[in-house]
């Protein structure tokens, strides 16, 4: 890098986060995150007691330590995400909902990158809501690959600005106000809680566990992390997972059309099976 900083960190360094990154977890950073990694990682090298980036680096090389490349992998990975995001999504959600429940099935859906859980929720929210507050109709997946992000979710607890886009209907009926030393913060009431299981996963492992088929896969905005031949092998599961008559949804600047002919848009930011036969 090119201003002087505490702690080394060489253009060398850089590409060794990178590559050591996609390596575990198939996520491509571009040059233009040199100073991001910086700032995220330098936490995780003062606490080794380390003076530069490639001690850092080469600790992680030569011990394989589980909790420290996870700690490194939750560095690195972006949680930017709101209740209600993409409104639109929920929206399609809710519709979908509505025609293809069906007595004695379950409908399921799948957070595959829930991060804080805002979005998880706010789709706990459209089925409780959908459902008239009650249980049993539809089952909820979340999860991600990051393991601090998902406690924070699980916990539900929100500063109060983050829920700027949440009715205040919506907002008396699913969240209680924090008083005295939690003043500004809210918490989703039980039910919503109870309506999630959150799990961490991969999704480039290359075997995906047996999480079943779904009604609506929400993997909005995490696509753009990787490069293409993974986005093409990310799809090609959740091919695999969608039931025939299923939705995916994708982030707003994530376009699949030139990576895969499993899927055909249906709305915005949507897409169906183009083979049903085939996926589900």
């Amino acid at each position: 890098m090119a201003e002087d900083t505490e702690l080394k960190f060489t253009q060398s360094d850089f590409r060794r986060v990178r590559d050591m990154l996609y390596q575990r977890v198939g996520i491509s950073l571009n040059e233009s995150k040199t100073h991001m990694a910086y700032a995220r990682l330098a936490k995780r090298v003062r606490s080794r007691g380390l003076r530069s980036f490639t001690e850092y680096l080469d600790l992680l090389q030569d011990s394989q330590e589980a909790d420290e490349w996870q700690g490194f992998i939750n560095a690195l990975t972006t949680n930017l995400t709101s209740f209600f995001r993409e409104s639109h999504h929920f929206d399609m959600l809710r519709e979908h909902a509505r025609q293809h429940r069906r007595a004695g099935e379950t409908f399921r859906v799948w957070s595959s990158a829930s991060s804080t859980g805002e979005e998880p929720y706010s789709i706990a929210i459209t089925m409780l809501e959908l459902w008239d507050g009650a249980g049993g109709g539809f089952e909820l997946l979340a999860s991600d690959i990051d393991t601090n992000v998902l406690q924070q979710a699980a916990l539900g607890v929100y500063g109060r600005e983050r829920t700027e886009k949440v009715s205040p209907q919506l907002l008396k009926k699913y969240f209680d106000k924090g008083v005295g030393a939690n003043e500004g913060k809210v918490r989703l009431k039980q039910k919503a809680r109870d309506a999630l299981s959150f799990f961490q996963f991969n999704l480039v492992e290359p075997c995906w566990p047996d999480i079943g088929r779904f009604d609506v896969i929400f993997c909005r905005n995490v696509l753009i992390y990787f490069d293409k031949p993974t986005q093409a092998e990310i799809l090609s599961k959740m091919e695999s997972c969608l039931k025939p008559d299923g939705l995916l949804l994708l982030g707003h600047s994530e376009n699949i059309v030139h990576l895969t002919d499993a899927f055909v848009g249906c709305g915005r930011t949507a897409y169906r099976l183009a083979h049903p036969e085939r996926g589900g």
